[in-house]
């Protein structure tokens, strides 16, 4: 039931992030406001549901039995704020001030599901976060067309106002029933196919560890490569010229490849979730984030076509994804989950970090033309991160872990 609940919970979150994209356009014609001004406000977004999950983390483990539903409750109350107003501004500045509170809401939402998944499920990990995770991914795939058609009839206006509260509303009212597990009602592990460390870091020795930092740059790296996707695959299809191409059963490029892509980003979650319980995580990153870079590579030379667009850009989000059961996972692995609340928290602020590389994205395509150098570099920070996984982040954790063997036992006192 708690992974139910926190799944559900996180479906309702999904529209503040990837329905965003549908608003952007009706936005800049109904106030004839710059686009890279109205996608400050995603950042903003972006940054604010990351950065403010460590102290939200800290609250929900602080408060034990009831932290996972003030925080929960009180997010779903946050999410609906920013929506309204989204739906009355009628200035940049508070399109940006509904940008803050929606993020905060769903941050607190995001850190608190995760956070409880990783305590519940200490045997089946990557695939309880996975799964979770999934939620936020494809969530919003069953509202891309009634957005559009929403936006189409009544307005964006209307559109976010309903939505707010019929997305808020259900978060609120299902997070009454979120709890940790009680000492000794989660499943013990007997045996693990990953690495797990035997102590619990507290945040302190956390942000003192040089492998939370090499996994936070590595987080950034892929983060950023694919929220520029997210944010923009409205604007990179119109671009291209195959937004309003009809392909299967009457649906366009662009709305054929909303659902897929959810569909995929979704689904990535539990799939490389479950992969990593079974060859460990550096293993099935490696695997990932390979694929990715060869993604970003197709979008940017054969996305052109419809049909090439649509498999690219599903790919791209297939293997983007995972980073949000993959990094929760193996952060808890490594520093237990005692604290894991927090400590999945603090990593996830790299979400907030690699935001702000979504309007730089638009300048280097302004700068030379065209999306392909975009996606050149999306490539090389993908390959990166393979890199690092493989031969820097795998080896300091076998070294961690023959250190913990070779550690003497704590002799009782006299």
């Amino acid at each position: 039931m708690q992974l139910i609940v926190g799944i559900i919970c996180m479906a309702m979150m999904a529209n503040l992030q990837y329905g965003w994209t549908f608003f952007v356009g009706p936005m800049a014609k109904a106030h004839s406001w710059q686009v890279a001004s109205i996608q400050v406000a995603f950042s903003l977004f972006i940054a604010f549901e990351t950065w403010l999950t460590p102290i939200e983390g800290f609250f929900v483990d602080w408060l034990g039995q009831r932290g996972p539903k003030i925080m929960v409750a009180i997010g779903g109350v946050f999410a609906a704020l920013g929506w309204l107003i989204n739906s009355k501004a009628d200035s940049l500045e508070m399109l940006y001030v509904g940008a803050i509170l929606s993020g905060a809401g769903a941050g607190g939402v995001y850190a608190t599901c995760v956070g409880n998944a990783v305590k519940w499920f200490p045997d089946r990990r990557g695939l309880a976060v996975g799964l979770t995770a999934a939620g936020f991914g494809a969530g919003a795939v069953v509202t891309v067309i009634p957005i559009q058609k929403m936006i189409a009839s009544i307005g964006y206006a209307d559109t976010f106002f309903w939505f707010a509260l019929g997305q808020g509303g259900i978060v609120f009212v299902l997070a009454w029933l979120l709890r940790p597990p009680l000492p000794g009602e989660a499943p013990a592990v007997t045996t693990t196919k990953v690495l797990q460390s035997k102590t619990s870091s507290n945040p302190g020795q956390v942000l003192r560890s040089p492998l939370f930092w090499i996994l936070y740059l590595m987080f950034v790296m892929v983060s950023a490569s694919g929220l520029m996707v997210a944010a923009q695959v409205a604007i990179i299809a119109k671009d291209y010229g195959v937004a309003q191409t009809v392909l299967l059963f009457g649906a366009s490029t662009l709305t054929l490849a909303a659902i897929i892509d959810g569909l995929c980003n979704g689904g990535a979650r539990p799939f490389f979730g479950w992969v990593s319980d079974q060859i460990g995580r550096e293993y099935t990153m490696a695997i990932a984030f390979s694929l990715g870079a060869a993604a970003y590579w197709l979008l940017g030379t054969a996305g052109s076509t419809p049909w090439a667009f649509v498999i690219s850009a599903a790919i791209v989000f297939f293997t983007w994804g995972e980073i949000f059961s993959l990094f929760p996972s193996t952060t808890t692995d490594i520093f237990g989950p005692k604290y894991a609340t927090t400590n999945t928290a603090l990593m996830y602020t790299a979400k907030g970090v690699s935001a702000f590389v979504v309007p730089l994205a638009n300048v280097l395509k302004v700068h030379t033309g065209s999306w392909h150098a975009v996606f050149v570099v999306a490539s090389i920070m993908n390959l990166l991160v393979v890199a690092l996984a493989l031969f820097v982040v795998r080896p300091m954790r076998l070294s961690k872990r023959a250190a913990e063997k070779d550690a003497p036992v704590a002799q009782p006192a006299e």
